[in-house]
C-alpha cells in the first residue's frame, strides 16, 4: 500500500464512517467521476475505500433518500439521472423559496447581512477560480443558503436544505453558464443590488431572472442530450 492510500485508509476509518462515504461519493458524482444512470460497485468502492461493503451501502441509502441515487431491486445503486420533468420540479419549489427569501429581505435586509453576501461572492469567485467544482458549488449553496437563513425562519431553511442535496445534481449541468468568475459575480451582484434597493418588486425580478437563466440552460441541455442518445 503507497503511502497516499494509506493516508486515504485512515482518513475514511475515522469516526462517522457512513458520513464520510457519503461525502465521498457525493463529491464523486458532483465532479463527474460516476455519470448519471451509471451503477456504483459496493466491492470497487470497499476496495478502493479499504472499508467493507456494510458502510457502502449505509451510505449509498443515505444518498438515495437524498435523491441523488436510485437503487433497483437486485441490481443495487445507480447515479440518478434527472429527466426534464423533475429538473423543472426541482427549479420550481427552489424559486419559490428564494423568491419568498428575496421578497421579505427587500424590506429588511441590514447592512451586515448585504456586507456578509458580498463577501460570499467573493469567497464564490475565488473558488471558481481555482478550478475545483465541488468547491465551487458548495460556495454557491452557501451563498444562497445564507440569503434565506437571513430571512430567520426556520422551516424555510429546513425546506432549501433538504433541496439542496437534488440541487448539487441540477448545478453540476450549468458549467457554461456560471464556469467565469466574473460572470458569477456579475449575476450575483445583480441580485444584492435588487436586495439593496428595497423594492420588493426588483428583488423579485432579480431571483426570478437568476434562477431561471440556470433553469432554461439545464432542462435545454438535458433535453437536447436525451434526444441525441435516442438518435443512436
Amino acid at each position: 500500500m503507497s503511502e497516499s492510500q494509506s493516508e486515504e485508509f485512515k482518513a475514511i476509518r475515522s469516526p462517522n464512517l457512513v458520513d464520510q462515504v457519503a461525502d465521498h461519493l457525493t463529491e464523486a458524482i458532483i465532479v463527474g467521476r460516476f455519470t448519471p444512470g451509471e451503477r456504483l460497485s459496493e466491492v470497487g468502492l470497499a476496495r478502493s475505500l479499504g472499508v467493507s461493503r456494510a458502510p457502502i451501502r449505509e451510505a449509498a441509502r443515505l444518498l438515495e433518500s437524498r435523491g441523488l441515487l436510485v437503487s433497483q431491486p437486485r441490481r443495487g445503486f445507480f447515479v440518478r439521472a434527472l429527466d426534464a420533468g423533475e429538473l423543472e420540479d426541482i427549479f420550481d419549489l427552489r424559486l419559490c423559496l428564494e423568491r419568498h427569501a428575496m421578497e421579505h429581505l427587500a424590506h429588511a435586509c441590514s447592512a451586515e447581512t448585504l456586507l456578509a453576501l458580498h463577501r460570499q461572492v467573493e469567497v464564490l469567485c475565488q473558488a471558481a477560480a481555482s478550478g475545483s467544482e465541488s468547491r465551487r458549488i458548495e460556495e454557491d449553496l452557501a451563498f444562497h443558503r445564507m440569503m434565506i437563513a437571513a430571512v430567520g425562519n426556520r422551516r424555510l431553511l429546513k425546506g432549501f436544505d433538504d433541496l439542496a442535496h437534488e440541487l448539487r445534481l441540477c448545478i453540476t449541468l450549468i458549467t457554461k453558464t456560471h464556469e467565469d468568475p466574473d460572470t458569477i459575480a456579475d449575476c450575483h451582484h445583480l441580485l444584492l443590488d435588487a436586495l439593496a434597493s428595497g423594492e420588493p418588486a426588483r428583488s423579485r425580478e432579480a431571483i426570478d431572472y437568476h434562477i431561471g437563466v440556470a433553469r432554461d440552460y439545464v432542462v435545454r441541455s438535458v433535453g437536447e442530450s436525451r434526444q441525441k442518445s435516442l438518435a443512436y
